[in-house]
Order: C-alpha cells, then sequence, then structure tokens
C-alpha cells in the first residue's frame, strides 16, 4: 500500500443492534468486507459494535450502512471512544522523569508518557447467519411491545386463524395454513434473498424458507405454520438472552451522570457531564456521582468507590486527592477539577476494555470459527444426500424423505456453538469489571484459567509501595540535615515510592533540598545528579562499594538494615561518602492470604525483586513464598520466559521497569496504582491494590472456561441428538427449529449464570 492510500483510509465505528446469536456476526462482517475499500471488518456481538477502515474513495459510509440495514439490522455512528484501554485512578501521566531503579529496590524508571495502546484485533464472524432484528427503539420495553413480539403475536393469530378455519371448514383448512404459512415466512424469505445477493447462501433465513415452502410441498402446511410460529417465538427468547447477556455492559455507562454542576466565577449552572473539558471547575454535592475523573480543590468528604472498584467501604479524599468518574461523594461538597475528557475517563476506559474483550478471542473460539465455517455447508451436503439417496437408491417415499430432509436443515443452524464463548466471556468480562478484575478479552481469561505460576514485584504489588524512613546514619563530619539534602536533591523531580520517602523525610525534618539539575537513571542501580554544584549518587550498596561510596564498616551496617526487612540506599559524591538512609515497605495486609489461596489452587507463587537478597529473603519469609532477588528488568524477563516454556506464567508488577516482563508472561496484571505504561503493556488490571485479587482473577478465569465447556457440551450434544432424531424419522419439523432456539437459549442463559459468579468466595 502506498502512503498516498493510507492516507485516504478512514477508521470506522457503529453500532449495530438486532444482533441476537453468535452467527450474526458473520452475516454483517461477510456482506461489508466484500465492498470495495474495506478492510479489518470487526463485528462485537454483545457489544453490538462494526468496526473497519474505509477508503471512502471507493465506497462511501453510507454505502455501508445501508448494505447492514438491508440485512435487517439498525446501524448508527458510534461515539468516540477512551483513547486508551484503561488508566486508573493514581496512575501518572506524562511524567518524563529518567530516574531509574535502584538495583536495591526496584526502583522504576519514570517515563510515562502517553502510549497509544494497540488493540488485538481478530476477525469475529461466525456459521450461519441472521434473524429477525431488535430496533433499538425497542429497548427497555416489555416483549410483547416491541417488533419482535409483535411478530410473534402475529403470527400466532395467523396460526390460531387457521386451526379455527379448519375446525370450521375443513376443505378449505389446508388452504388456511397455507396461507399462514407464507404470510409468516414472507419477512424471513426477503432477508434469506438478500443475503443470498450478497453471496450469502448459508444463512438461518435461507433454511427456514427452504423448510418451510418445501413443507409445503408435502404437504405438511400445518406444520409448516407452525415451525415459522416456534421461529419467532425463538427470536424472541433469543433476543431477551442476548439482551440480559449485554446489560452489564450497558450498566457500566449508567454509573456516569448524565448531568453536572459546572463552576465559573461564583455562579453554577448545570451542564451535560459529556461536555466537560479539561481544566473546567464541578461542583459535587453530598449524594451526588462525580461526573468526571478529577482533582479535589476544595472540601473533605468520605468517596464511595464501590461503584466501579467493587470496594464497599468510602474513603476520605481532600485537596489535592484524584477522585473518579462514577465514584459517589457521601459527606460534604467538593469542588473538582477536571483531568480527563468524558471520552478518557475511568469509566470510558473500562467500558472500552471490556468492549474490546471480543477482539482478543479466546483460541476455543477462534477454533469453533473455523469450524462452523465448514460445518454448515456439510449439513447442508447431508440433508441433501438425505433427501435423493433412499428414494433413488432404496425406492423409498420422497415426501418421507424429504421431510426428513428438511428437519435436518433447521437442526444443523450452529447459532448455539457460535453464541457459547462470546457470551461466557462477555459475562465473565461483566462480572470481573464490577468487582474491579479487568481483562482485555477471552484470550486472556483462557490463559489465566492455566496459569501454573504466578510471579510477583515486591514494591508496590506485595507491598503498599510507600516506604518511609526508619534510619538516617550520616558519616564522618556529614550531618544529618546534609545527609537529607543531597539525598532530596537527587530524588526531586521523581515519583518513585522510595524517592517520595525520602523527600517526605527531609520535608518532615525541615530541611530543604539543594538544588539540582541532569538527574539521570543509573538502570537498576540507582541515580545519579548535579547537586549544588557537585556530582552526587543516590544507589544501592553494591554500586555504592563498587565507585567509592561506601566502606566496610558502612557495609556492614547497609547488611545490618537488610536483615531487618528494610531497603538501604547509599548517598554519596565522589570518592566521599555520605551516608545511609534505611526505608521499610510493609507488606500489604492480604498478600499472606492471597499467597495462601493460590497455593490452594494449586499455583506457585514467587517474587522478582531487585531487592538485595536478605531484604528479599524478609518479605518472602514473612509471606510464605520463593523469591528472586538482585533481578534487573532484563533479569526479570529472562526468569519469566524461562519458566513460561513450563507451563502457563502470571506476572504482576506496577512499575514501568515491569513492562517488559509483562509483555512477556502469559498474562500480565498491573496492579491499579501502577503507571500508565505498566497498564496498557499488561493483559489484566486490578483496580482495588488487594493481592487477594490475583487469585480471584483466576478463579473468575477458571469458572468462565468450565461455562464455555458446559456450552458446548449443551450445543454439541443436542445437535448430535436430534441429528439423529432427525434422520430416523423421531422427531418432526416443529421439534427441529424447537431444539435449534432451545439450544441457543440454554446456552445464553447458562452464560448469564457467571453474573452471580463470586470469585472471591474460595470453592
Amino acid at each position: 500500500m502506498t502512503m498516498s492510500e493510507a492516507a485516504r483510509e478512514t477508521y470506522c465505528d457503529w453500532t449495530v443492534t438486532g444482533m441476537d446469536c453468535g452467527s450474526c456476526a458473520t452475516k454483517i462482517r461477510d456482506a461489508v468486507a466484500r465492498l470495495p475499500g474495506v478492510s479489518g471488518v470487526e463485528v462485537g456481538i454483545m457489544t453490538e459494535r462494526l468496526r473497519l477502515t474505509l477508503d471512502e474513495t471507493q465506497t462511501k459510509r453510507d454505502k455501508i450502512e445501508k448494505t447492514v440495514r438491508a440485512l435487517g439490522y439498525q446501524i448508527a455512528p458510534r461515539a468516540a471512544g477512551a483513547k486508551k484501554d484503561f488508566v486508573l485512578p493514581g496512575a501518572h501521566d506524562g511524567h518524563d522523569d529518567d530516574h531509574a531503579a535502584h538495583e536495591g529496590h526496584d526502583h522504576a524508571g519514570h517515563d510515562h508518557g502517553p502510549k497509544a495502546a494497540a488493540a488485538k484485533r481478530d476477525d469475529s464472524g461466525h456459521g450461519s447467519p441472521g434473524h429477525v432484528h431488535d430496533d433499538p427503539a425497542d429497548r427497555g420495553k416489555r416483549w410483547y411491545q416491541t417488533a419482535k413480539g409483535k411478530l410473534v403475536i402475529f403470527t400466532a393469530l395467523l396460526l390460531g386463524a387457521a386451526w379455527i378455519i379448519e375446525y370450521l371448514a375443513p376443505e378449505i383448512g389446508k388452504w388456511a395454513f397455507v396461507a399462514a404459512c407464507l404470510i409468516g415466512v414472507a419477512p424471513v424469505a426477503q432477508r434469506a434473498f438478500s443475503a443470498l445477493r450478497m453471496g450469502q447462501p448459508f444463512t438461518i433465513e435461507s433454511l427456514m424458507t427452504i423448510a418451510a415452502i418445501g413443507a409445503l410441498f408435502i404437504n405438511a402446511a400445518e406444520e409448516a405454520a407452525l415451525v415459522v410460529f416456534l421461529f419467532a417465538v425463538g427470536e424472541v427468547l433469543e433476543g431477551v438472552a442476548a439482551g440480559k447477556a449485554r446489560d452489564g455492559i450497558r450498566a457500566l455507562a449508567n454509573l456516569v451522570p448524565k448531568t453536572a454542576q459546572l463552576v465559573t466565577g461564583d455562579t453554577t449552572r448545570e451542564v451535560p457531564a459529556a461536555s466537560l473539558t479539561i481544566g473546567q471547575t464541578v461542583l459535587v454535592r453530598p449524594g451526588d456521582r462525580i461526573p468526571a475523573d478529577g482533582e479535589i480543590l476544595d472540601g473533605t468528604s468520605g468517596v464511595d468507590e464501590s461503584p466501579v472498584t467493587g470496594e464497599s467501604v468510602p474513603k476520605t479524599r481532600g485537596p489535592g486527592d484524584a477522585v473518579f468518574a462514577g465514584a459517589i461523594n457521601t459527606e460534604a461538597a467538593l469542588r473538582v477539577k477536571v483531568t480527563k475528557g468524558a471520552e478518557d475517563n475511568t469509566i470510558a476506559r473500562i467500558i472500552r476494555l471490556v468492549e474490546e474483550a471480543e477482539e482478543a478471542r479466546a483460541p476455543t473460539e477462534r477454533f469453533i470459527d473455523r469450524f462452523s465455517r465448514w460445518y454448515m455447508p456439510a449439513i447442508v451436503a447431508v440433508a441433501a444426500l438425505v433427501v435423493v439417496v433412499p428414494p433413488l437408491a432404496f425406492g423409498q417415499p420422497w415426501d418421507t424423505w424429504v421431510y426428513r430432509g428438511l428437519a435436518l436443515l433447521l437442526i444443523g443452524c450452529p447459532c448455539a456453538l457460535v453464541i457459547s464463548v462470546p457470551a461466557s466471556i462477555a459475562s465473565a468480562m461483566s462480572t470481573g469489571a464490577r468487582r474491579g478484575l479487568l481483562m482485555k478479552g477471552g484470550a486472556v481469561i483462557e490463559a489465566a484459567a492455566k496459569v501454573e505460576v504466578v510471579t510477583f514485584d515486591k514494591t508496590g504489588t506485595l507491598t503498599h509501595g510507600r516506604p518511609q524512613v526508619t534510619d538516617v546514619v550520616p558519616f564522618g563530619a556529614t550531618t544529618e540535615a546534609e545527609l537529607l539534602a543531597v539525598a532530596a536533591g537527587v530524588e526531586t523531580g521523581s515519583s518513585h515510592p522510595l524517592a517520595i520517602a525520602i523527600l517526605n523525610k527531609a520535608k518532615d525534618a525541615g530541611v530543604s533540598a539543594l538544588p539540582s539539575q541532569d538527574a539521570k537513571a543509573l538502570m537498576g542501580k540507582g541515580v545519579v545528579a548535579t547537586v549544588g554544584g557537585a556530582v552526587a549518587y543516590v544507589s544501592s550498596p553494591r554500586y555504592a562499594m563498587e565507585h567509592g561510596g561506601l566502606d566496610g564498616i558502612g557495609l556492614r551496617q547497609a547488611t545490618i538494615f537488610e536483615e531487618d526487612g528494610k531497603t538501604a540506599v547509599a548517598v554519596f559524591r565522589e570518592k566521599n561518602p555520605l551516608g545511609l538512609i534505611a526505608m521499610r515497605d510493609e507488606p500489604r495486609a492480604d498478600a499472606k492470604d492471597a499467597v495462601r489461596q493460590l497455593t490452594a489452587m494449586g499455583v506457585t507463587s514467587v517474587i522478582l525483586t531487585g531487592d538485595n537478597p536478605r531484604t528479599a529473603a524478609a518479605i518472602a519469609g514473612s509471606l510464605g513464598l520463593k523469591f528472586e532477588a538482585d533481578m534487573l528488568p532484563e533479569d526479570k524477563l529472562a526468569y519469566i520466559r524461562e519458566i513460561g516454556t513450563q507451563g502457563s506464567v502470571m506476572m504482576i508488577g506496577d512499575g514501568i521497569n515491569d513492562a517488559p516482563a509483562l509483555k512477556q508472561a502469559s498474562v500480565g496484571v498491573a496492579m491499579g496504582s501502577g503507571t500508565d505504561v505498566a497498564l496498557e503493556t499488561a493483559d489484566a488490571a486490578i483496580l482495588r491494590d488487594r493481592v487477594t485479587d490475583i487469585p480471584a482473577t483466576i478463579r473468575l478465569s477458571r469458572a468462565a472456561m468450565a461455562n464455555i465447556r458446559q456450552n458446548v457440551t449443551i450445543a454439541l450434544g443436542l445437535k448430535a441428538v436430534f441429528l439423529v432424531t432427525s434422520v430416523f424419522g423421531l422427531t418432526g419439523l416443529w421439534i427441529a427449529i424447537l431444539a435449534d432456539t432451545g439450544a441457543t437459549v440454554l446456552v445464553t442463559l447458562n452464560a448469564l449464570r457467571l453474573l452471580r459468579f463470586n470469585p472471591e468466595r474460595e470453592a
């Protein structure tokens, strides 16, 4: 493709309503993909989404919309989505600090500039397409008020009228059923013809039309009319079930209020929340939901974050604290400065993540997709053989075998099979999102279900990531104030937890940081900067020893600190030791319980940390898990690559130095307080910063995969039974269509059970 051709291409996004079974995606995708200038077509069933890349010099957008409407669906342009997959409160945006890792404490670099998240996209088409489709205006109505429900009622009236006519006038009763069948099947035949014109002969509409018309030719008019009615009933049931599966996703959007109180000078006025822009100030009254991600300017109140994180206890927030859209202000009025636009707030990003789930499809789903592509033509071929072989080869009656062949066509529709995976994935995603467990799609869920080893970064993951200075030990003539002034100067501008601990200690001691410049990371070893006109270092004791910044006595003191589970850093100038600063970062309260749960689930836990072995051993010993210490980012990457050859590995991290390991692992999980880079690189995230959410994520993934296996068994089992009974004449047309629709409904309802699953409850 030339650059000029690429420049002409536009990324387009629509909402398509009416997709009520897994096979609907293929109908739309195949029809649209045939148009010139169209590429990268993606159709999401549960998210009702059509996305593609379009060269508008070859095909206009309205042509795409006309094509979709011709297939019986409604389509409308989609509002812009979030710019990133998900970035959570507490994550840093746009920092360009070069401060990198102290070897002793995972001191990560801080290049947190925005990074475009690459969406993982796969085709999402499936088997045999098409049904009677929902009108968007029908949402929220009772089934009998919808267009689909009215069709069922009309078809039932036709069938009832035909029975009455047959009872009153048997000689014309047959023709009454013929009329009922033809009137009921007419809209179905119209859609079948539309699909046929677009090169799609194997649709459920075409099978229904053939079966109904064929039944009329073999004098089974009454049964043909009944099949048309049951088909319409099945459509209603499938639409209701699919709607319930989507409700969890729709509920997320309702977390953000529709309006906001915009503060302009001394006045306040109500405006649409979607119109808020960065930098504006909003008033959030007690009991109101916060309308946008922002920072509190004025007021202190309890903020209930449970609608998004599932954390039930309100947290006290005051000036300078970050809050996010959808949280509830419980106590006092707050003035909040908007920091993210409506399309990029926390809820929008979570919704985007859930929507992306259908694109990162599970291997199981991709297999079923391939299977369904040859399955439907094969069923048609078998049905044709059932119709012609017995009469021609064995002299059997045509009527009997035509009837059985038509029944075989109806039972052969793979709708239940192809909806089995996306329905379960959508339900699991919705359940996880309500509890702050976010996963980027079916492929992640399937990988998480197979995890055998979980590797943890230490700082900010197993620990709070908020260490406090416990000891300040100056050397020689250096005073404690001088030591803190130099260390604070080196760390000025860094947002790393250990840097913040040093800066906070200096502030509490009333010590001003010396002016600094040219801060530079010593990856995995520390930070160097020009402080007070001379070069100064804050580094690991080992690096300090190698560069004349620590003597034997100082090293012994550092060792004592490390044996107590503290992290020690050396502060020195060229060949001039200034002192040691020791800090401790306590493990999270639930870390030990999380490790216990993982062990009970048969999962091995390992700490991967840049800390020295003594400090790592102190933390690992208290939690009861294995550890690997003195690890640079490349060491973590190599370790995960090595154990990944033996089984599925999950990596938990929160810093930029964890990003390579998160990407290498089978499943990378970012803690909610982590950096943008970690969150965008990861396959999943936990919002609540609770370590017990790691086993909960694995538990939810295993439940989802078990649900998928149940669905596939239901779908294939019913197909197998009724295919056999249809061939042997034990079941007829109306039983065949009822079994097909019933299987689809059963599979969807089984998937909906995941909406009530509690992944925090141990089995």
